[in-house]
């Protein structure tokens, strides 16, 4: 029986890979997980149950007991929880903790889109479509900074911008970190693209890897 058409989205923050991501969901008509989601919820409960970020047993437990109708919360999509989500991300027992989740979806029958930094490489290392999407820190950090302005928060583009060179600073600096492309992801600069561009585009890869699925 032929395994599940799995679709792996990996990339830095704010470099539009959950944008495409939902829009390849759309347009395949499967499921989709936003991987970093689940980071994003561990940390926001950790902190609002008065827990530490550096202690890894609170936060593993944490990771635990997280279920995928815990995820609805608008409060996983703000600044404060992107940051908390690195904070509890450095823990490998915290990535282990959720690895289970995130394969069970990587098994649906009819399909997925999956999104996160380290979906082609440890959680779906056999999906047959495959890509790492990138920009610059200043053209992500643009985007960031217009996201959170339209949640109504305020925020300055330079602690934006600020945040997401630490945090690619923080991941680069790991032995173990999860920030790298699958060896067969193809690699999407997004950095001179409109998302419409950049959907397009990541709609061809898609398309050139499902007709090689379909023959194998």
């Amino acid at each position: 029986m032929k395994a599940p058409f799995i679709i792996a989205v990996d990339g830095p923050a704010a470099s539009g890979k959950g944008t495409i991501a939902s829009r390849l969901a759309a347009a395949y008509d499967v499921p989709m997980l936003d991987s970093g989601l689940l980071y994003r919820a561990v940390g926001v409960l950790l902190g609002r149950h008065g827990g530490d970020f550096d202690d890894v047993a609170a936060a593993t437990q944490v990771a635990r007991d997280l279920t995928p109708e815990m995820l609805t919360d608008p409060a996983f999509r703000t600044r404060e929880a992107g940051e908390a989500a690195s904070r509890v991300a450095v823990h490998s027992p915290v990535r282990l903790a959720l690895r289970d989740m995130q394969q069970a979806f990587a098994q649906r029958p009819e399909g997925a889109v999956i999104d996160g930094r380290d979906i082609g490489t440890v959680i779906a290392p056999a999906a047959p479509a495959k890509l790492y999407v990138t920009a610059t820190p200043e053209v992500r950090a643009e985007r960031r900074w217009k996201q959170l302005q339209a949640q109504g928060e305020s925020v300055s583009y330079d602690d934006i911008l600020d945040d997401i060179r630490k945090r690619d600073a923080r991941d680069g600096g790991r032995a173990d970190s999860p920030m790298r492309p699958a060896d067969d992801a193809v690699l999407l600069d997004t950095t001179e693209m409109t998302i419409d561009q950049a959907t397009d585009a990541a709609r061809r890869i898609v398309e050139a890897a499902r007709a090689r699925w379909e023959l194998s």
